[in-house]
């Protein structure tokens, strides 16, 4: 089993916090979460990322941001998830 900071992709800010994107796991990782701060609060989970079938879902708290700081957050995520790699497909969109 990987260590949790092995999982760890990278991070990014916005005005008032850091979020940090763990994938799944070491290989063929099948989703990521997206967590803010060093809590541990999760934001996001991207599911669905070997099936191309993508899924959004939200934390409580951040399931009722406005849907462009949602897109946002999506695309940074993507961003940090995929840095370095080539992304299959173009873009990315999820479902949820």
């Amino acid at each position: 089993m990987a260590d949790k900071a092995e999982l760890v992709r990278g991070s990014f800010r916005d005005d008032y916090r850091s979020y940090t994107v763990r994938a799944s796991s070491a290989e063929a990782p099948d989703s990521f979460q997206v967590i803010a701060g060093g809590r541990e609060d999760i934001v996001l989970v991207i599911s669905g990322l070997n099936s191309g079938d993508l899924k959004a879902t939200w934390g409580q708290y951040w399931s009722r941001l406005k849907p462009q700081d949602k897109i946002w957050l999506e695309e940074q995520a993507f961003r940090v998830f995929y840095r370095g790699r080539h992304i299959l497909g173009g873009a990315r969109f999820c479902n949820g």
